[in-house]
């Protein structure tokens, strides 16, 4: 069994994820996001890079069904319809609709695990449908990487917590002494350290604390919400959607 965490993607090598079953956490707010949307109908989302790339691939695609979301450093991106918050992410705007979508941490971390076996979004929201997957996994291939966005490419409390919640999840309870790296028994003391309240870690941590400041107190307790989006988010081919079921 190996079990291994990343607290940031800077430096993962395509030879790192190659064949490997990977998760990949950005609870505030992008893994969260984008399971509400999918939760709630949308039909895919499509994680990119930067600004101008959203803009170039909308009007490629050029069709009335694309929304364009994001944030950049927190903050909604001028011209876009929809944000990075979860709360936006109702029904009445995104069910049918394809999300060009990227956000300072969360897409370019999913961009960084191309070429992986499979690439799952998880967070507190969709944790039990994550971590069943990720026991899947470790039992078919004997191999998961749980990979956090973290903040500016350094660590962030709030991913590491969640991280460490789906790797406790994953290995039902268990502490094994072999096949888990440092981060992840890093990510399982913390767990230990904060409990079982979501809230804690989140608002505690400087993302949480500055999205407060900035009037998203909602959007942190909202991504504090166990299986609250109870879906599994999976990137394929540049395109989250909703899982496949496995044969």
């Amino acid at each position: 069994m190996k079990l291994d965490v990343l607290f940031s993607p800077a430096g993962l090598t395509p030879a790192e994820v190659q064949g490997r079953t990977v998760f990949v956490i950005d609870i505030l707010r992008a893994t969260t996001a984008m399971c509400a949307a999918l939760a709630h109908g949308a039909k895919a989302l499509i994680p990119v890079g930067s600004t101008e790339e959203v803009l170039r691939l909308a009007q490629t695609i050029g069709s009335a069904d694309v929304l364009l979301a994001g944030e950049k450093q927190c903050a909604r991106i001028p011209g876009f319809q929809l944000g990075n918050s979860p709360l936006e992410m109702v029904e009445s705007a995104v069910r049918g609709k394809t999300l060009v979508v990227t956000t300072t941490n969360g897409t370019r971390a999913l961009l960084a695990c191309q070429g992986a076996g499979a690439v799952f979004a998880a967070c507190a929201a969709n944790l039990t449908v994550a971590a069943e997957r990720a026991r899947e996994a470790l039992e078919r291939d004997g191999e998961v990487l749980i990979v956090c966005a973290g903040r500016n490419g350094a660590f962030a409390l709030d991913d590491a917590y969640c991280a460490g919640r789906l790797a406790e999840a994953t290995l039902g309870g268990r502490r094994p002494r072999r096949g888990i790296n440092d981060a992840g028994i890093a990510s399982l003391d913390l767990v230990r350290r904060y409990g079982r309240r979501w809230e804690r870690p989140l608002t505690y941590s400087r993302a949480g604390r500055e999205l407060i400041r900035l009037g998203f107190r909602d959007d942190v307790f909202d991504a504090a919400r166990l299986d609250a989006y109870p879906v599994l988010a999976h990137f394929h081919e540049r395109r989250v959607t909703l899982a496949p079921v496995p044969v």
